[in-house]
């Protein structure tokens, strides 16, 4: 791997050790792109949400409806035309550091997505509800970039975890996630579709489009009878959940707070009836989800719909 790969994948693990407090990186398989939201300062100035991380001011646009931030049209993670941006890759050879990561799907081929997957700049993360988009990717031949193939044609990932900062770096020499700039880390196997690795980093065109999943949306529930947590999978269409709704045979819905990535909590006691979902995703789509569960439903176990987006 060249320098510019280098400094984009090898040294994120010790950067984020010593950017953030260990409470914020979730080790979990690809630790160096894996952030808990939930640990971050926020303020509100003026309608933008503030982040502040390691003295460095970060802003997201904030909506009053949904999980809060913006949808469709709104950012850099819902782009529907061709637009211009710079690819790297990282998680090695085989895309074994690929696993696990910041959406919190865990091992990608269990979960469907294999090595089929991307790592956001948290421009493009969008605080993990751009978790399950699907992106098409291709080189921008018109920079006459040098180790791109004439003939790469076009790859299809799905986002399966962040790409953090390296504020050590600026944003044109080994900095290339650092906000605003909208970059993805592909797995290497998809990176090697599109150009050589001596490349190590690449001008690329992407934009969002919809996913083509197999069976029905999945739902894992994790927690005890007092704390629900759900892991949302498998979704079709524009695949990234925005709000998720919960409820039991004999309660009314309850919205549920994302906890990180694409994990949803909830504190009511529901076991010992049958749950139903209601998931929107960020162009708008709203589905039900309707007893996906048995009455005597449990904990760890994963449950799949009849439906789906398309």
């Amino acid at each position: 791997m060249n320098e510019a790969a280098s400094a984009a994948a090898g040294s994120r693990a010790s950067l984020a050790s010593r950017l953030l407090p260990k409470s914020w990186i979730w080790r979990h398989g690809a630790m160096d792109h894996s952030l808990a939201r939930k640990n971050l300062d926020t303020i509100t100035l003026d309608g933008l949400r503030v982040i502040m991380m390691n003295s460095v001011v970060y802003a997201l646009a904030l909506l009053c409806c949904g999980a809060g931030l913006a949808l469709a049209g709104e950012g850099p993670y819902a782009v529907f035309s061709w637009t211009k941006a710079h690819a790297t890759f990282y998680g090695g050879d085989d895309a074994r550091g690929t696993q696990g990561g910041a959406c919190g799907y865990g091992n990608m081929y269990t979960r469907g997505y294999g090595v089929k997957t991307v790592a956001l700049s948290y421009t493009v993360f969008n605080e993990g509800l751009t978790c399950g988009a699907c992106f098409q990717i291709k080189c921008d031949l018109s920079m006459k970039p040098r180790w791109c193939y004439a003939n790469g044609g076009i790859i299809t990932v799905t986002a399966t975890n962040s790409c953090p900062p390296n504020w050590a770096r600026p944003t044109n020499n080994g900095g290339w996630c650092n906000p605003p700039r909208v970059h993805f880390d592909l797995s290497y196997p998809m990176f090697a579709q599109l150009a050589q690795k001596v490349a190590g980093i690449i001008p690329i065109q992407y934009k969002r489009v919809k996913c083509v999943r197999s069976g029905g949306i999945r739902f894992t529930i994790n927690g005890n009878p007092y704390f629900n947590i759900v892991l949302v999978h498998n979704v079709g269409g524009y695949g990234n959940v925005v709000t998720l709704y919960i409820k039991g045979t004999n309660s009314p819905w309850f919205k549920m707070k994302q906890n990180w990535g694409a994990n949803w909590e909830d504190h009511n006691k529901l076991t010992n009836q049958k749950l139903s979902f209601k998931a929107t995703l960020g162009t708008g789509e709203t589905m039900i989800f309707k007893d996906i569960t048995g009455t005597y439903w449990s904990h760890g176990q994963t449950y799949e719909a009849n439906n789906n987006y398309y």
